[in-house]
């Protein structure tokens, strides 16, 4: 039995660990990238996050860092889940209001990615919509330790990883993902500042669930044509983003490493489930907008 206590990296440690331990020809750990062809199970696991974000006690997927190849990959895998989730807000009442605001942010953009990836149906539609309602309710109550918020954003968290897992995410993960892996940008973080950039890149191709967002978010949208309840989600995400702390640009962020950063934020996991195609010069334009 193997109990994993933290956050995603945390927890997303112990399911690479319980998946080789009973698929011992994965030890590599590279071979897991995307769809694993694991053949058995995980080790009996009980997972206790103590972050209200990743969600990583109820996903099928989990993130690891090749430092090596400076990239993060994810792997995706039925076998890897949790057999039991503690998800408990007391656990995650020590937080810092940095690392609440980010995981917190982290849990809007597994939210919002799940509500318009193309994989997206009624039911993972259902669970993301009412997280984004709990994430724009709670974040900021959270931040400052409010015990509701703590639990508003505990649920918000756990409800979100479980329709994300069966529908995948989009572009804001795949840049997020080479960020941390270039810069050790918190992955949190990341995601909180792309995540407004890739909805304006996305907008067109989200039909009318901009509009839900925004109302998720706490803005009337009563007389709005689809132009301003499109432009009314997004300045909602950035306006959250901004209240928690989370900077708008990434000093770190280089010229010459922006062709490094477009080919692997395009060649990750999560980039196909986007519902708009990004192309290479698509991917620099938008990190361009961090710097």
């Amino acid at each position: 039995m193997m109990i994993t206590i933290g956050g995603g990296s945390s927890m997303d440690t112990g399911k690479g660990i319980g998946i080789i331990i009973n698929n011992p020809e994965f030890a590599d750990v590279r071979s897991l990238e995307g769809v694993a062809p694991t053949k058995k199970r995980t080790v009996f696991t009980i997972a206790v996050p103590t972050t209200g974000g990743t969600g990583a006690e109820s996903t099928i997927n989990y993130v690891v860092t090749d430092v090596e190849r400076k990239r993060k990959f994810v792997c995706v895998d039925p076998n890897d889940i949790p057999d039991i989730a503690v998800v408990d807000p007391d656990m995650m009442s020590s937080m810092p209001r940095g690392l609440t605001a980010s995981t917190g942010m982290d849990a809007l953009t597994h939210a919002i990615e799940g509500y318009t990836t193309a994989g997206a149906w009624e039911l993972s539609d259902c669970l993301d919509l009412e997280a984004i309602k709990l994430i724009g309710k709670n974040l900021r109550k959270a931040v400052a330790n409010d015990p509701d918020g703590r639990e508003g954003m505990a649920l918000a968290q756990y409800v979100t990883a479980m329709a994300y897992s069966n529908v995948g995410l989009g572009i804001a993960h795949s840049m997020a993902h080479t960020l941390g892996a270039v810069y050790d940008t918190p992955h949190g973080v990341a995601c909180a500042m792309m995540l407004p950039i890739v909805m304006e890149f996305n907008a067109e191709a989200t039909g009318t669930k901009f509009k839900d967002i925004a109302e998720a978010l706490g803005v009337d949208t009563t007389g709005m044509d689809q132009a301003a309840y499109r432009k009314a989600a997004v300045d909602a995400v950035r306006q959250l983003s901004i209240d928690v702390g989370i900077p708008t640009k990434l000093e770190k962020l280089k010229e010459e490493d922006l062709p490094f950063l477009c080919e692997s934020a395009a060649a990750d996991a999560c980039a196909p489930g986007n519902p708009k195609h990004a192309t290479l010069e698509d991917f620099e334009k938008m990190f361009r907008k961090l710097m």
